[in-house]
């Protein structure tokens, strides 16, 4: 190689280094969307089932407050009829007609497999959503991590390229494989840490 070669070789390796680099700065750009997008799918969710779970813990308390008012209407009509002496046949027959079907109505409270609204349908439903919400409350802090470790490692990136201190990527590299991991453990939680 002749000497007068050398600077424009020097450009070559520049221009490469400096391909490469937009490349791994267009991936960790990459990386930073999808793990965005799953911290907040994760917060959208986590938020949504806790919602939907109270609603659904409501409509339980509201089932069981009813439930109980027609068991107290049944028990206070049944000892209505029984301390009255003066009724009739046909009069206690609907008396006991009426305590029947407010009965029925309190049992059927209790499970409605057709509707899913009875009280034990409600309560498994619920129990889901809260499943369901813990989950995503365990996966968004992954996410926020992936976040920052992807965005630092887009910041060391630029800089190594502007300054030329081939550490600062190196160091960039090591902040893109945490919040690449990071980001996988949001989607899968392999690990679980102690937040």
């Amino acid at each position: 190689m002749e000497a007068d070669e050398i600077p424009e070789k020097i450009k070559e390796a520049a221009e490469s280094t400096g391909k490469a680099t937009a490349l791994y700065v267009a991936a960790l750009a990459a990386a930073l969307a999808i793990a965005s997008l799953g911290g907040s799918n994760a917060a959208k969710e986590m938020m949504n089932a806790n919602i939907e779970a109270t609603d659904t813990f409501a409509f339980y308390q509201g089932k069981a407050a009813r439930q109980t008012q027609y068991q107290l209407t049944a028990r206070s009509l049944e000892l209505s009829v029984l301390s009255r002496h003066d009724l009739t046949p046909e009069q206690r027959a609907e008396a006991e007609k009426e305590v029947a079907k407010y009965r029925a109505t309190a049992a059927r409270y209790d499970s409605e497999p057709d509707t899913g609204e009875g009280k034990k349908e409600l309560l498994e439903k619920a129990r889901r959503l809260e499943a369901a919400r813990d989950h995503a409350a365990k996966q968004d802090p992954y996410f926020d991590i992936a976040e920052a470790a992807l965005q630092l490692a887009i910041v060391l990136a630029s800089m190594a390229t502007v300054v030329g201190v081939t550490a600062l990527l190196w160091l960039s590299g090591v902040f893109a494989a945490a919040g690449v991991l990071a980001t996988v453990n949001g989607f899968l939680l392999l690990v679980e840490l102690p937040f």
